[in-house]
């Protein structure tokens, strides 16, 4: 039986799942963050067990990757799957502030109870929850207008558990980035490893560099103008390999591999959105 392309390992995940579990009784709104890439694939397998008799809102991140027309077309699948769906930049802000109007509005029901039972209002408290490097603590410090949460492009920067007031009206739960104990999807897997959404530990880069090309290949992504080869004829692993030997790489494929993986991540090489819920493509 071959090996799978990603691997983690579950040691202290379930310890996390467990803190994160005994904060979230004290939470009115889960705001859940995907990648946008990768709406489907970024989806933690327990989300719906986490929102369960909260408000829950959804939010893509990183709308500067896909398309316009893409957004429309996700905006209008998700909300018929029942989601209220919110796109975000959290680098420069996009949406944030429709965010969190929506957070503080889905925990007015909390102070009308409260109000009902004689009690004195309260901070409306959210979670924002989503795979590492969704881009949670951006958008934590754009909600807050000021850097409180460590932000980086690196998965697993927020190590623990805290709670951050916004404001009178709202305290938000950061989270660490919440891998599943197991994910028996392998391609959602590859799919997170190829956005930076898993640490790089979980992966071999070549064969995800690999899998990346031929998913690009799968939609109709051109290479050839930015790495000088086509790769219509090519697997992953050949075009790696046919770019490797080029005068300019000398034949390191852990370069060439790593390379193609930035340049994606960074958006050089277009609005490349992986999934396509609204078509059934995967």
């Amino acid at each position: 039986m071959s090996q799978p392309l990603i691997q983690w390992y579950p040691g202290h995940i379930a310890k996390a799942e467990k803190a994160l579990a005994e904060q979230l009784k004290r939470v009115d709104v889960v705001i859940e963050v995907r990648d946008a890439r990768i709406p489907i694939a970024s989806a933690h397998p327990k989300m719906s067990i986490w929102t369960e008799g909260r408000s829950h809102l959804l939010v893509l991140n990183r709308l500067d990757m896909v398309s316009i027309s893409h957004q429309k077309q996700l905006q209008k699948w998700f909300v018929n799957q029942g989601y209220e769906v919110f796109f975000t930049n959290a680098k420069d802000g996009e949406g944030i502030k429709a965010l969190l109007k929506a957070a503080q509005l889905a925990g007015v029901g909390v102070n009308e109870r409260r109000h009902g039972r004689g009690m004195l209002p309260r901070p409306v408290r959210a979670a924002v929850i989503g795979f590492p490097n969704v881009g949670k603590s951006a958008l934590i410090n754009r909600l807050l207008n000021r850097k409180v949460a460590p932000s980086s492009n690196r998965p697993g920067v927020t190590r623990q558990l805290r709670w951050i007031r916004i404001s009178e009206a709202i305290e938000l739960l950061d989270t660490p980035g919440n891998l599943p104990t197991l994910l028996g999807d392998q391609e959602a897997a590859i799919k997170l490893a190829i956005c930076d959404d898993i640490g790089q530990a979980a992966y071999d880069s070549i064969l995800i560099a690999a899998a990346a090309v031929d998913k690009f290949k799968e939609i109709g992504v051109k290479l050839q103008t930015k790495y000088g080869i086509g790769i219509e004829n090519l697997s992953g692993m050949e075009y790696i390999l046919a770019v490797a030997q080029s005068d300019r790489y000398n034949g390191d494929l852990k370069r060439v591999a790593d390379l193609i993986l930035y340049d994606f991540r960074r958006g050089r090489l277009g609005e490349i959105a992986l999934e396509f819920p609204f078509i059934n493509l995967d």
